[in-house]
């Protein structure tokens, strides 16, 4: 697995790494932003988790395969 991998802007997995990372941060934000009672923290930061598990196995799926 290379690193390098990752940046494959003509591969759609990429710019789906690129949205996920983009909501992560809204999602953030949220979080320590916003006053939300606890059921709407913790359904965000389930949401939250998932979407970190998801770019990462995106991730690392982009780097096995090889570049297009």
């Amino acid at each position: 697995m290379k690193l390098s991998r990752l940046y494959q802007p003509r591969n759609p997995l990429f710019w789906l790494i690129i949205v996920l990372n983009l909501l992560s941060t809204g999602l953030a934000w949220m979080l320590r932003s916003l006053p939300l009672a606890w059921p709407a923290m913790l359904l965000i930061g389930l949401f939250a988790l998932g979407n970190a598990a998801l770019g990462i196995v995106l991730a690392l799926r982009l780097m096995r395969e090889p570049e297009r």
